[in-house]
């Protein structure tokens, strides 16, 4: 039986490389204020008042807390609006992100 030449070369392969997503992390501290941390999380984050209390207490007994995954821009944007309010309020509080 003869093998056809060429029919393996025509066909390619697409692939689709996904963008990575990114962690969102609050640091405990002992400066900023629970309450400070809810409004944060509820004017910037869009988290509902149980859901940022639920990561508050967890930031506060665990030491740090994933806020959400988002995309790269929208991490880089909701960390730096983040931070810019903590310091505009006097506050030290550390937002970071990392690759999920």
């Amino acid at each position: 039986m003869a093998k056809q030449q060429g029919a393996l070369r025509d066909r390619t392969r697409e692939f689709t490389n996904f963008p990575k997503n990114y962690k969102v992390i609050f640091h405990n501290d002992d400066f900023t204020t629970m309450q400070f941390v809810v409004e944060l999380l509820v004017t910037v984050f869009f988290k509902t008042e149980r859901e940022a209390t639920a990561i508050m207490l967890e930031v506060h007994e665990q030491g740090r807390g994933v806020v959400g995954v988002y995309s790269y821009d929208m991490a880089l944007t909701l960390v730096k609006k983040g931070i810019d309010m903590a310091r505009a309020c006097g506050f030290p509080l550390r937002i970071t992100y990392e690759p999920e």
